[in-house]
């Protein structure tokens, strides 16, 4: 995993939206806005940017971005579609949970509920499933 930089702005939008089309989901400007701006909507505001690369290229993202003085969301764990079960989004999703971990009380994730390995790996990892909406659950984990 590597902080993301600029140089990685346009691949990263790339992926996530990529990922986001292979799944089903349109984009949507209101929602993938903070693609526009990484720096403004994670990294000046107490959040951070994963990226993982694989052979040079991108391969994966995680987020977080800060929701309040004391919570935080993970956001934008995608893993290209070609290199899946190697373990990737695990490592990102490990990389923006030990940062969350460190910094805020409360973690919220949202996702959709037709993505089952990803919330299995939520689950595991203590979050719990606090409200559905449609076709998105909502979970937080508390920290001590």
């Amino acid at each position: 995993m590597v902080p993301f930089s600029d140089d990685h702005a346009c691949s990263v939008r790339s992926l996530v939206l990529g990922v986001l089309e292979e799944e089903g989901f349109a984009y949507d400007p209101v929602k993938d806005s903070d693609l526009e701006d990484i720096p403004a909507s994670y990294l000046e505001d107490g959040g951070a940017f994963f990226i993982a690369l694989e052979s040079g290229e991108l391969a994966g993202t995680a987020a977080v971005r800060r929701t309040g003085s004391d919570a935080c969301e993970i956001r934008r764990v995608y893993v290209r579609k070609d290199l899946r079960g190697r373990g990737i989004g695990s490592a990102l999703f490990r990389s923006a949970l030990s940062c969350a971990e460190g910094r805020y009380g409360k973690i919220t994730l949202k996702t959709d509920t037709s993505l089952h390995i990803a919330i299995g790996m939520y689950l595991g990892y203590g979050f719990t499933i606090v409200r559905e909406e449609g076709t998105t659950l909502h979970l937080e984990k508390t920290l001590s």
